[in-house]
Protein backbone atom coordinates (compact mmCIF):
# COMPACT_ATOMS: atom_id res chain seq x y z
CA UNK A 1 0.00 0.00 0.00
CA UNK A 2 1.22 3.24 -1.06
CA UNK A 3 2.00 5.44 1.94
CA UNK A 4 0.64 9.41 1.91
CA UNK A 5 3.99 10.47 4.16
CA UNK A 6 1.71 13.25 5.06
CA UNK A 7 -0.02 13.75 8.31
CA UNK A 8 -2.67 15.97 6.99
CA UNK A 9 -3.43 13.58 4.33
CA UNK A 10 -3.49 11.13 6.56
CA UNK A 11 -6.04 12.73 9.63
CA UNK A 12 -8.21 13.61 6.27
CA UNK A 13 -8.40 9.98 5.38
CA UNK A 14 -8.62 8.68 8.92
CA UNK A 15 -12.04 11.24 9.62
CA UNK A 16 -13.73 10.18 6.43
CA UNK A 17 -13.02 6.64 7.83
CA UNK A 18 -14.97 7.45 10.76
CA UNK A 19 -17.87 9.61 9.28
CA UNK A 20 -18.43 6.98 6.80
CA UNK A 21 -19.02 4.92 9.81
CA UNK A 22 -21.49 7.03 11.57
CA UNK A 23 -23.38 8.64 8.27
CA UNK A 24 -24.26 7.02 5.19
CA UNK A 25 -23.20 9.30 3.22
CA UNK A 26 -19.95 11.46 4.04
CA UNK A 27 -19.82 15.44 2.74
CA UNK A 28 -17.19 17.80 2.59
CA UNK A 29 -18.73 20.17 5.06
CA UNK A 30 -18.37 16.72 7.44
CA UNK A 31 -15.60 16.71 7.15
CA UNK A 32 -15.36 20.19 7.72
CA UNK A 33 -16.96 20.18 10.90
CA UNK A 34 -14.96 16.76 12.49
CA UNK A 35 -11.78 18.47 11.73
CA UNK A 36 -12.22 21.84 12.46
CA UNK A 37 -10.94 23.43 9.66
CA UNK A 38 -12.78 25.38 6.60
CA UNK A 39 -14.69 24.48 3.29
CA UNK A 40 -11.66 25.66 1.20
CA UNK A 41 -8.83 23.07 3.29
CA UNK A 42 -11.24 20.11 2.47
CA UNK A 43 -11.19 20.90 -0.77
CA UNK A 44 -7.89 21.13 -1.66
CA UNK A 45 -7.13 17.59 0.58
CA UNK A 46 -10.04 15.55 -1.45
CA UNK A 47 -7.98 16.88 -4.30
CA UNK A 48 -5.17 14.99 -2.81
CA UNK A 49 -6.57 12.47 -1.89
CA UNK A 50 -8.60 11.45 -5.16
CA UNK A 51 -4.65 12.10 -7.12
CA UNK A 52 -3.55 9.76 -4.55
CA UNK A 53 -6.37 7.17 -5.53
CA UNK A 54 -7.49 7.45 -1.98
CA UNK A 55 -10.64 8.83 -2.55
CA UNK A 56 -13.69 9.43 -5.02
CA UNK A 57 -16.60 11.68 -5.30
CA UNK A 58 -19.66 11.80 -6.99
CA UNK A 59 -20.18 15.72 -6.57
CA UNK A 60 -21.43 15.97 -3.32
CA UNK A 61 -20.62 12.03 -1.90
CA UNK A 62 -16.90 11.32 -0.40
CA UNK A 63 -16.26 7.65 -0.91
CA UNK A 64 -13.12 5.68 0.28
CA UNK A 65 -11.34 3.20 -2.47
CA UNK A 66 -10.31 -0.38 -1.12
CA UNK A 67 -6.77 1.10 -0.64
CA UNK A 68 -8.18 4.50 1.12
CA UNK A 69 -10.14 2.38 3.20
CA UNK A 70 -7.19 0.06 4.23
CA UNK A 71 -4.94 3.32 5.02
CA UNK A 72 -7.07 4.82 6.70
CA UNK A 73 -8.10 1.54 9.09
CA UNK A 74 -4.12 1.19 9.44
CA UNK A 75 -3.40 5.01 11.11
CA UNK A 76 -6.81 4.89 12.72
CA UNK A 77 -5.96 1.14 14.30
CA UNK A 78 -2.34 3.00 15.19
CA UNK A 79 -4.21 5.60 17.21
CA UNK A 80 -6.32 2.98 19.15
CA UNK A 81 -3.30 0.86 20.30
CA UNK A 82 -1.06 4.13 20.90
CA UNK A 83 -4.25 5.40 22.93
CA UNK A 84 -4.34 2.14 24.89
CA UNK A 85 -0.99 1.85 25.60
CA UNK A 86 -1.28 5.22 27.12
CA UNK A 87 -4.10 4.73 29.31
CA UNK A 88 -2.57 1.40 30.84
CA UNK A 89 0.15 3.44 31.71
CA UNK A 90 -2.19 5.76 33.54
CA UNK A 91 -2.47 8.62 30.78
CA UNK A 92 -6.15 10.22 31.53
CA UNK A 93 -8.39 10.07 27.90
CA UNK A 94 -8.24 13.23 26.88
CA UNK A 95 -4.37 13.28 27.05
CA UNK A 96 -3.92 9.76 25.57
CA UNK A 97 -6.05 10.58 22.83
CA UNK A 98 -4.87 13.56 21.95
CA UNK A 99 -1.44 12.28 22.40
CA UNK A 100 -2.11 9.03 20.23
CA UNK A 101 -3.22 11.80 17.49
CA UNK A 102 0.35 13.18 17.74
CA UNK A 103 2.03 10.13 17.98
CA UNK A 104 0.59 7.80 15.14
CA UNK A 105 2.19 9.62 12.31
CA UNK A 106 5.82 9.54 14.04
CA UNK A 107 6.02 6.64 15.38
CA UNK A 108 8.46 3.63 14.32
CA UNK A 109 6.88 0.56 12.75
CA UNK A 110 9.36 -1.40 15.98
CA UNK A 111 8.24 0.71 18.72
CA UNK A 112 4.18 0.24 17.25
CA UNK A 113 5.04 -3.38 17.46
CA UNK A 114 6.22 -3.24 21.04
CA UNK A 115 3.28 -1.13 21.89
CA UNK A 116 0.88 -3.17 19.91
CA UNK A 117 2.39 -6.35 21.75
CA UNK A 118 1.94 -4.71 25.21
CA UNK A 119 -1.84 -4.07 24.78
CA UNK A 120 -2.37 -7.35 23.53
CA UNK A 121 -1.20 -8.89 26.66
CA UNK A 122 -2.60 -6.62 29.14
CA UNK A 123 -6.41 -5.29 28.40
Amino acid sequence: MKQTNNRSSEDYLEAILLLSRELEFVHRIDIARRMGVSQPAVQKAIKILIDGGYITCDGMHIYLTQSGKEYAENVYNRHCVIRSFLRLHGVNEADANSDACELEHVVSDATFSMMEDYVKKHE
